[in-house]
């Protein structure tokens, strides 16, 4: 299987195979490279309806470009304080935005989030998600605003009343509510679907099976959360081993 950089040529074969509404493993299969580069390379470049090779082609060139500049630079740098690979950082990076965008969330909403749950305060003021995202205030505010009415972030002052746009392990559980409301309020609407077209009749019927699916796993959902919510707020285990017998039980054990 080929490595490297994608060729100019196979930009254009998967510009037609997404015109052709080709899957991404298909387009995959033909150029013989790994599907997860193919959906790395569209979503960062347009997504589905704004793929185009040339331009693909050349932004790649200049994030190259870029790259080159940084570690020229860097070259002679020290290693960061905090130990990590920038390198590697910057890829996982692209990797969560992609992740984001194609569980349906816009570029600049995914970017944004993403900026969030890499920070260890998993806090940033406008100002610097725009800094950290080369964009426009405006444009912060409007991705905040839509992700704020998805649970996704909220908004705090901080010790200076600046505005800051928080991620944490709440958000991640009422995220997670709000999805199995949704699928709740749904069902409903289908079962009233079954009023309307009239018990027994195929559309009702199909209704009544669609309303019952989403009860059932809105309800699970919501049970699955409740029990998982320890989970988020549960400090994960040190490498000091098991505890001995004469340490007494945990606090989860005390009754």
């Amino acid at each position: 299987m080929p490595g490297g950089r994608l060729t100019q040529q196979e930009r254009q074969q998967i510009a037609l195979g997404v015109a052709d509404g080709l899957a991404y493993a298909e387009i995959a299969r033909r150029l013989d490279r790994p599907t997860s580069t193919i959906t790395r390379e569209v979503m960062r470049n347009g997504g589905p309806a704004g793929y185009r090779a040339d331009l693909a082609h050349r932004a790649t060139e200049r994030r190259a470009h870029r790259r080159g500049q940084t570690a020229t630079r860097g070259a002679e740098a020290p290693r960061p304080a905090d130990g990590r690979d920038a390198e590697a950082v910057r890829e996982y990076e692209e990797l969560f935005v992609t992740y984001m965008m194609q569980s349906g969330l816009p570029k600049m909403m995914s970017r944004l989030l993403t900026s969030l749950y890499m920070t260890d305060t998993g806090s940033l003021t406008a100002a610097e998600l725009a800094r950290r995202l080369e964009v426009s205030p405006a444009s912060i505010s409007k991705a905040v605003a839509f992700l704020e009415s998805q649970e996704l972030v909220r908004r705090e002052r901080d010790e200076r009343r600046r505005e800051r746009y928080v991620v944490d392990n709440e958000l991640w559980y009422q995220s997670s509510i709000q999805s199995a409301k949704a699928n709740l309020a749904l069902a409903e609407l289908a079962r009233k679907g079954v009023g309307v077209f009239g018990a027994g009749t195929p559309a009702a019927v199909r209704f009544e099976g669609i309303a019952r699916f989403l009860d059932f796993l809105g309800e699970s959902m919501i049970r699955a959360a409740e029990q998982a919510r320890e989970i988020l707020f549960t400090e994960p285990p040190t490498d000091e081993g098991p505890p001995s017998e004469d340490d007494g039980p945990s606090k989860h054990e005390v009754s």
